[in-house]
This record gives structure tokens, C-alpha cells and sequence, in this order.
């Protein structure tokens, strides 16, 4: 059993990099997260976002370097006890949940850390499953199966379930991808009011897409070729000048009532 303490330093990657037959997947990437911050992390497809996480989470071993995650060394503590403190929406996970299985189930298991949990769940977890369900605006859904329900629904249903065990931190992995405009907005809207939570979990957003960074992101990470580009707080990181670089484009940033915008500048002759 990994104890847990109350550390100030939630997440620290020393140098990491991962090597798979001879491609280097990360290089030299070094990060650290701390108690109170909220992070989204940036980068084009192929700059190492999923890697990453997949090295976060344990399912991907590190060639070199280290990574301290609540105060435990990877390689020196149970990774699959420290996963449950771990919340994660990804559609890696959605795409595992069995179609008959009620949302209810689906967000009590979430206790468990196990995909297609077959025991027996308590009239407690039933009651706090509920009422997490009820926290996403989904107690409607508590008995409507997996195969039934909309992205929007099923991002709800993942939230809770992420949240039933209590995570430090909560992983969302394009949680907007698939969404009709109206679902995002919504769904982001509720991102906002959980980040914004005296006792909110760790967020770490991975996106695509500067204007679902909600306000309560503090820093951002910036990836590019699977390399750090850029790290640190919000307000000096999330420039057209960075942004342009890592997407290897010629880039506008705009900002609306605290939102921002991007946009793609007509094409320099000779540039692209």
C-alpha cells in the first residue's frame, strides 16, 4: 500500500526521455507541477502530449530520467496503487467501458480503478456516485447504459468516475474531442467551475486548441518534437510568437472576456 503525504510538489520530471527502436519519443523533458497550479499542455500531433501521460500514468517506462509523482520515485513505489490517485478521461477509457454497463456502475468503479468492474458495489459508493453525477448535471443518467449516452454524456460520466477515488490529479486528454459546439461549451463551462474549487484536484488539460483553456489554468507546457518548447505561467507563455513555433505556422492570438483565440494569418510567399 503507497502512503501519501501532503506534498507541495504534485508532479517533477527530471530529464526524461523515451526511447523506442532507435526513435527518440521524449527528449531531456523536465516539468515539475505544484500544489495549487492547474496546467494545460500545448503541442502539435507528434510533439509527445500522449507520451507523456502514458509515462505519467506508468504505461510507458522512462529509457532515462526520473519522475517523482506525490512524493514517490517511479521505479521505487506500486505504480498501480499510485494510478488510483491519478484521475484519468481520455478516449482511450471510453472506448473500454462495456456497452451494457449503467453510468451509475460506470462512475462507482471508478473507486476501484478497473474497467468492467464485476463485484459487488456498497449502498455508500452507490450514494456518492450519485451524487457526482449529480455534480456534472448527469443524476439523469445514473441508469441509462454506456451505449446509449452522447460524447457530451460520456465525458460527464468519465469526470465523475475520475473523481469517485478522490484523485490529486485529474488528467483530461482532449476531453472536447467529438463534441458538437454546444457540448464543448457546456462541458468546459464545467471544467471552469471544478478547477475553481477550493479543494479541486490538480487539473492537467491536453489540447489542441487554445480557446478551451478556461481562466483558471495557471501555466501552460508547451511541447514540440517531442521537446520542451516553452513552460511556465499563462500570461507570459501563451504567445502568437511561441504558439507559431510550435505548430510551425503563422499564428494570430486574440483574447475574448478571458478566452482566447487563435487564428491561422494568411500565408507569407516564401514562408509556408
Amino acid at each position: 500500500m503507497v502512503k501519501f503525504v501532503d506534498v507541495k510538489t504534485i508532479l517533477e520530471i527530471s530529464n526524461l526521455r523515451i526511447q523506442r527502436d532507435g526513435v527518440v519519443i521524449l527528449d531531456d523533458v523536465s516539468w515539475r507541477v505544484e500544489r495549487g497550479q492547474h496546467w494545460a499542455i500545448l503541442g502539435a500531433n507528434g510533439s509527445g502530449k500522449t507520451s507523456l501521460l502514458s509515462a505519467l500514468t506508468g504505461y510507458l517506462m522512462p529509457t532515462a530520467g526520473e519522475i517523482l509523482l506525490l512524493g514517490k520515485i517511479y521505479g521505487q513505489s506500486d505504480w498501480r496503487e499510485l494510478r488510483k490517485k491519478i484521475g484519468l478521461v481520455s478516449s482511450s477509457v471510453r472506448q473500454m467501458m462495456a456497452d451494457d454497463e449503467p453510468a451509475l456502475e460506470t462512475v462507482a468503479s471508478g473507486k476501484y480503478a478497473m474497467i468492467d468492474f464485476r463485484g459487488r458495489l456498497t449502498s455508500g459508493e452507490k450514494s456518492r456516485a450519485r451524487k457526482l453525477l449529480k455534480q456534472v448535471d448527469g443524476e439523469h443518467l445514473a441508469e441509462r447504459p454506456w451505449r446509449v449516452l452522447s460524447q457530451g454524456e460520456r465525458q460527464r460520466v468519465l469526470i465523475s468516475r475520475a473523481l469517485m477515488a478522490k484523485p490529486r490529479v485529474l488528467i483530461l486528454d482532449e476531453p472536447c474531442a467529438g463534441l458538437d459546439p454546444a457540448a464543448r461549451e457546456h462541458f468546459l463551462q464545467f471544467i471552469q467551475r471544478l478547477g475553481s474549487k477550493k479543494n479541486s484536484p490538480t487539473l492537467v488539460l491536453v489540447t489542441h486548441h487554445v480557446e478551451e483553456i478556461m481562466p483558471f489554468f495557471s501555466h501552460l507546457l508547451v511541447l514540440k518534437d517531442g521537446k520542451v518548447l516553452t513552460a511556465g505561467k499563462k500570461s507570459s507563455v501563451l504567445k502568437a510568437e511561441l504558439l507559431s513555433k510550435a505548430f510551425a505556422a503563422r499564428l494570430r492570438l486574440g483574447k475574448l472576456k478571458n478566452r482566447y483565440l487563435l487564428n491561422v494569418s494568411p500565408a507569407i510567399r516564401g514562408m509556408m
